[in-house]
């Protein structure tokens, strides 16, 4: 059943729809999602510590848009990066956010000039098929979908046991991830009690650090720095012991990528450590994506006046945040290392579906949706403030590479 009541006061309703329209409801129920997500966390937590932790609520959808000041921009996603545009069949949705992308937009439009991406784009889309345009996208590492498309052919998280191990009292969670859905798990696991260092390249931190500050303060803060040179032996060796040393990994890496450090899932998790990752579409899957062009694929896609419009900022990554926290906080129980396939667009596949019957109005000065047994304020997206500020890049290492075995 669609809780269209946890999506009104999430903030991400405030942010689906055009910016001088009506916010709109999401298909499915990705609100009640997190919500039931949450509410695990806090149960394994508990079976843990003890006690109960004191984590966020619904209202996490909407934070990384309260504290960089973003509103709805239909039909653009909030952070204008992500559009969906008309093919020759349908829709194909596309994001833009990195210098690399925008350099793909030539070859993508078969142009060598084809002068603003955005309309260049607009353009080639709509003469060719939605398939063949998600097809030529992937083949050029580009993040797209077709919302169309939604694969349901597996779970969201699928696990296998591996190796024996001694779960402590402290957990040690080391977190290779980086942006937004990867560091909400850590985030949570932390808020837990658990113990997480958060590593990262030396010449390509995380790309939180481009933006606000108070988003890496608010995920990162309280958690160890590190910083490794990944062209450095020496340090690559040391980061292997740490993991080694782990209890969880956090990764969003391609498995390739890592084995050229040495880091090979499968056998540390035999040998007991426990390993989480994060990929758009799962692990045997090469398809980079980032929170918006995820979830419309996975379906989370509102129509108005014969357009489609993404659903709330960057949807699939605090989603998959807190359905990875869920999987991570149960695995830290067992007395059996796991490793975790959490496909970004599988877990937002699970929670869409057929909008809930509803109807939005406006009262005085603040919007409401009402259905059938209920009505609810829109609430406007709300940010937490950080427990305390994250620490600089690798302002650890000595103490965790050289100190923690």
């Amino acid at each position: 059943m669609t809780d269209l009541g946890a999506w009104a006061a999430s903030g991400a309703m405030c942010l689906t729809g055009r910016p001088d329209g009506p916010p709109m409801a999401a298909p499915g129920d990705p609100a009640g999602a997190v919500r039931r997500a949450l509410a695990r966390v806090a149960a394994a937590t508990r079976r843990r510590t003890g006690a109960l932790p004191t984590l966020p609520d619904v209202r996490l959808l909407g934070e990384r848009a309260a504290i960089a000041g973003l509103r709805r921009n239909g039909p653009w996603s909030c952070g204008g990066a992500f559009r969906l545009l008309p093919t020759a069949d349908g829709w194909w949705g596309v994001s833009l956010p990195r210098p690399e992308d925008i350099e793909m937009v030539p070859a993508l439009v078969e142009d060598d000039d084809p002068g603003d991406p955005w309309e260049a784009v607009a353009r080639w889309a709509r003469g060719v098929a939605s398939a063949d345009a998600v097809a030529r996208g992937r083949l050029l590492g580009l993040p797209c979908c077709d919302p169309a498309s939604v694969d349901r052919s597996r779970p969201g998280v699928v696990a296998r046991q591996g190796g024996r191990r001694f779960p402590r009292e402290r957990p040690r969670v080391v977190d290779l991830t980086s942006l937004w859905a990867g560091p909400l798990c850590a985030h949570l696991l932390g808020l837990g009690g658990a113990e997480v260092v958060k590593v990262e390249s030396r010449h390509r931190p995380d790309g939180s650090r481009r933006g606000p500050r108070a988003f890496l303060d608010l995920l990162h803060g309280g958690h160890a720095m590190v910083a490794v040179d990944f062209h450095d032996p020496d340090a690559v060796a040391r980061l292997r012991d740490l993991v080694a040393s782990a209890d969880l990994v956090l990764e969003a890496s391609r498995p390739r990528a890592l084995a050229r450090l040495g880091l090979d899932a499968d056998a540390l998790v035999d040998k007991g450590v426990s390993w989480l990752s994060i990929t758009a579409r799962g692990r045997d899957c090469d398809a980079v994506g980032f929170g918006d062009d995820v979830a419309a694929g996975a379906g989370l896609v509102v129509e108005d006046g014969g357009e489609l419009f993404p659903c709330g900022d960057a949807l699939a990554d605090p989603l998959t945040g807190v359905a990875a926290a869920a999987a991570a906080a149960e695995a830290l129980l067992s007395e059996r290392a796991a490793l975790i396939d959490v496909s970004m667009h599988h877990v937002c596949a699970e929670f869409s579906g057929p909008p809930a019957p509803h109807e939005v109005v406006r009262r005085a000065d603040r919007w409401w949706v009402a259905w059938d047994g209920g009505e609810a304020v829109v609430a406007d997206p709300a940010p937490r403030m950080p427990l305390r500020p994250a620490g600089e890049l690798g302002v650890d290492n000595e103490r965790i590479l050289d100190g923690l075995r």
